[in-house]
């Protein structure tokens, strides 16, 4: 099966840009994780479990949000390392389909499959 060379630099910009969205979406969701005032003056007592609960849908966001730009810094630091675009298990060249559908990919697709086993 033929895999079409790497464009490394479609791929950093791609990086790059979503990088900066996830940096513009923390900053939003950040207020969102603040904690809810419990004044039972102020708000009702389902407004505050709704409140609650919106806030614990926000950390869960943050944590998800965390974690993809700690995978967007690893695959930009593999690209300055030139070591982007290997499989990080077994050392094969990951499809370029691959690396475009999800450019933080650092599996190729059978070391991914046995790792859902």
């Amino acid at each position: 099966m033929n895999n079409p060379p790497l464009n490394l630099e479609h791929l950093k910009n791609r990086l790059i840009a979503l990088r900066q969205e996830l940096d513009t979406v923390k900053k939003i969701g950040d207020q969102a994780t603040e904690p809810v005032e419990l004044d039972q003056t102020r708000m009702g007592r389902l407004s505050r479990m709704d409140a609650m609960q919106a806030q614990a849908i926000s950390v869960a966001a943050k944590i998800r949000r965390e974690a993809q730009l700690k995978q967007v810094a690893a695959a930009l630091e593999r690209i300055e390392e030139d070591d982007y675009g290997w499989c990080i298990d077994c050392g094969e060249l990951i499809a370029a389909k691959r690396l475009e559908f999800d450019p933080t990919t650092r599996l190729c697709i059978a070391c991914a499959e046995k790792a859902e086993k």
